[in-house]
């Protein structure tokens, strides 16, 4: 994959401009402090005049001083504003569930924030400090994990960040940050109040601002984009290993095969290329070049870097869809200040003379959820061939592999490494169930004022659980191809494949008497998670 620049940035800036996936990172994981920058400042000014000329021209505008969905009929009196922003928040705040991880609120918090100082929300500026003085102070809403259709936004979810706002509800604290050190949970009102941040007073159009987007869906997305990029190195690093485990040719990685049908990009490097980086040097392809009655390999081993170029353009689909979600806007309706206003979108043939509120649907999902949904089918594939090179190596038991039953020094009286790749058949096994889109199934809400929902949200869960499964299956294939390269020494994989091996062996021991292998499946976990299985 092309590596992507995760640097911990020690200050993220808001200024009416993009985010990207490395500014959520570094917010949501490293604890990156944000400010708002005057250019966001001044847009946010211009739409808010809007809004309040809006309140003064007595027609009617949803969501300034209308109800909400169905009730869009219903006009709401000025002195009522207040409060119909704040029962607004209160009651769209009907979240069930596990509480969302704090890197995935914080990340979405940050993206609600780049979203609002675009200038398009007609909020004023203190609604996006106050986001943005929580972020900074390591303050993060407790969130319930389940709730959003995605359409009109994540609207639970986005509901209970703006209920700690306003200094209510549940939060999670963690002024440092401190790696390893669990937030505590407190009332909001405390812990704006200790952290000497104002609880919010919502005015026209705020809470609706706060709780109209997409936020929760780009949140997770951009985070799962980052995990994705790791987990998809590790799985060709596994190939790479399970291809000299199981002395297999590397002939079908020649480069002249992928040129005839490239997947993808024209151009970019293919996974059989990358494999045959990773094996360059090594001795055990050419212990078996002559004399092997093997004349094709399994597909596991021989369409493996097709399947996975594949798979790879599955998961850049979100990618690209991401890096609009990261400069769009995304709440209804926008407000369009004019001219001066609009500058920054006129490359994206907007032009515009006068100010106007439009109300529409940017707050829908679907160009997420389907990329999301597709990220899903395509972890599936990856999981689902590594888990076959597992079987390969562990219960084929081809003479021509030289690899002992189950892997185990002493087949029979120990059962070596059977179990590992049950484990991995079961996690394919609800991963496929997890390949169903969530996108394609509707139920209508909002009294059939919201009739067609994408379920984006849903879809995000689906991906997230479906990388953290194949994240195991690739450890289980890791575990097992390092144990298959080593019973053929002395002859060595590639260079840097024996590093993967050594990187290994540091926290995982050689196969030997049958011990427990849950701890050794979660170390090699960890060193996909980290990063540094891939690094050396």
């Amino acid at each position: 994959m092309a590596r992507k620049n995760t640097r911990d940035q020690s200050v993220v800036t808001l200024n009416a401009d993009h985010l990207t996936i490395d500014d959520v990172v570094s917010v949501a994981r490293m604890g990156a402090q944000v400010r708002v920058g005057p250019k966001a400042i001044a847009a946010m000014k211009r739409s808010r005049a809007v809004v309040e000329r809006c309140l003064k021209d007595g027609q009617a505008y949803y969501g300034i001083n209308t109800g909400f969905g169905s009730l869009a009929k219903k006009r709401i009196e000025a002195g009522d504003l207040a409060t119909l922003q704040r029962n607004l928040v209160r009651s769209h705040a009907a979240g069930v569930g596990e509480p969302l991880r704090e890197e995935l609120v914080r990340a979405m918090m940050l993206i609600l924030a780049g979203s609002l100082s675009r200038g398009l929300s007609g909020v004023r500026p203190v609604v996006v400090e106050t986001i943005v003085a929580m972020l900074n102070a390591g303050i993060t809403p407790v969130v319930p994990s389940i709730g959003s259709v995605g359409a009109s936004g994540d609207l639970a979810p986005l509901a209970h960040v703006a209920l700690a706002l306003i200094g209510e509800g549940t939060v999670l604290t963690s002024p440092k940050r401190q790696r390893g050190v669990a937030a505590q949970p407190m009332p909001a009102g405390a812990a704006l109040k200790r952290a000497g941040i104002a609880p919010l007073e919502l005015g026209a159009k705020e809470g609706l601002a706060l709780i109209n987007g997409t936020h929760l869906m780009c949140a997770e997305g951009a985070l799962l984009w980052t995990d994705f990029d790791s987990v998809f190195d590790s799985a060709a690093l596994a190939l790479a290993m399970s291809i000299d485990a199981c002395r297999a040719s590397h002939a079908f990685l020649d480069s002249r095969l992928r040129c005839i049908r490239e997947i993808g990009s024209p151009g970019n490097l293919g996974v059989s290329d990358l494999v045959l980086r990773l094996l360059e040097g090594g001795s055990i392809a050419e212990s078996h070049r002559e004399n092997d009655p093997r004349v094709q390999d399994p597909y596991s081993l021989r369409a493996a870097p097709t399947v996975m170029d594949a798979a790879r353009q599955g998961g850049f689909q979100l990618y690209v869809a991401l890096g609009l979600e990261l400069y769009s806007v995304t709440d209804n309706p926008l407000v369009f200040p004019g001219q001066e206003g609009i500058k920054a979108f006129r490359h994206r043939g907007i032009e515009e003379k006068h100010p106007s509120v439009l109300s529409g649907a940017n707050f829908h999902g679907m160009p997420l959820a389907i990329p999301l949904d597709g990220l899903a089918i395509a972890l599936c594939h990856i999981a689902g061939i590594s888990e076959r090179r597992t079987y390969l190596m562990t219960g084929a038991f081809e003479p021509e592999s030289r690899l002992k039953p189950f892997l185990a020094p002493r087949p029979g009286l120990q059962s070596g490494l059977m179990i590992a790749q049950y484990t991995a058949a079961a996690c394919v096994n609800e991963m496929i169930g997890l390949a169903m889109p969530a996108s394609v199934s509707n139920i209508s809400t909002c009294a059939g004022m919201e009739d067609y929902n994408s379920f984006g949200p849903r879809s995000a869960a689906k991906a997230r659980r479906s990388l953290e499964l194949c994240r195991k299956v690739v450890a289980i294939e890791l575990l097992c191809a390092a144990a298959g390269v080593e019973c053929h020494r002395p002859l060595k994989s590639g260079e840097h494949v024996e590093r993967a091996i050594k990187a290994i062996r540091k926290v995982v021991p050689a196969p030997g008497e049958d011990r427990p292998l849950t701890g050794d499946i979660e170390a090699i976990e960890g060193l996909i998670r980290s990063g540094r299985l891939t690094d050396v």
